[in-house]
């Protein structure tokens, strides 16, 4: 079952995957990302990895300035994310994104077996932590990622849809 965000969420019972004391300093990160690729005409999507309530990657969509579909934020952040850390596991990391992940950053988080996964908007058409189905919690998968969704929903989605209404 996909959890809401609520307040003190992180500390109920166990330690919480280095994430920040609360999800909106989290997201509050993601959303400077967003916002990054928003000025440069990318949709405005932002990711940050968490660890040990310290960020070790950032990133925002770069389809548009590396001419690859497949540059979404949460890729990349965790791309970097796993070579700052030089390891092939974030099981200790939380992933803020201010967009429910595709089916292709789902299947990323999941491979990279990532902890914790914190996003803002939900996504109708594309997302797979629950929308459209549910990639990182499927039972056949080895592993499972806590998903937390809707943190600062509304901010998150009026920035995406901004831009979308600027660009018709």
């Amino acid at each position: 079952m996909l959890k809401k965000a609520g307040k003190g969420e992180a500390g109920k019972g166990k330690r919480p995957h280095s994430a920040p004391n609360d999800h909106q300093a989290g997201m509050g990160e993601a959303l400077e990302q967003a916002r990054t690729a928003a000025s440069s005409g990318e949709v405005p999507v932002g990711a940050v990895v968490f660890r040990d309530g310290a960020v070790v990657a950032r990133a925002h969509n770069e389809t548009v300035a590396r001419r690859d579909p497949t540059a979404h934020a949460e890729l990349l952040a965790v791309q970097q994310a796993l070579a700052s850390l030089e390891t092939d596991r974030l099981t200790d990391c939380t992933l803020y994104v201010t967009l429910e992940p595709c089916a292709q950053c789902a299947g990323a988080i999941v491979l990279a077996k990532l902890g914790r996964l914190v996003f803002g908007a939900y996504d109708d058409k594309a997302g797979m932590a629950g929308s459209v189905g549910d990639l990182l919690r499927h039972p056949g998968l080895n592993h499972r990622v806590e998903v937390i969704g809707g943190v600062d929903a509304d901010v998150c989605g009026r920035l995406l849809q901004g831009f979308f209404r600027e660009k018709r």
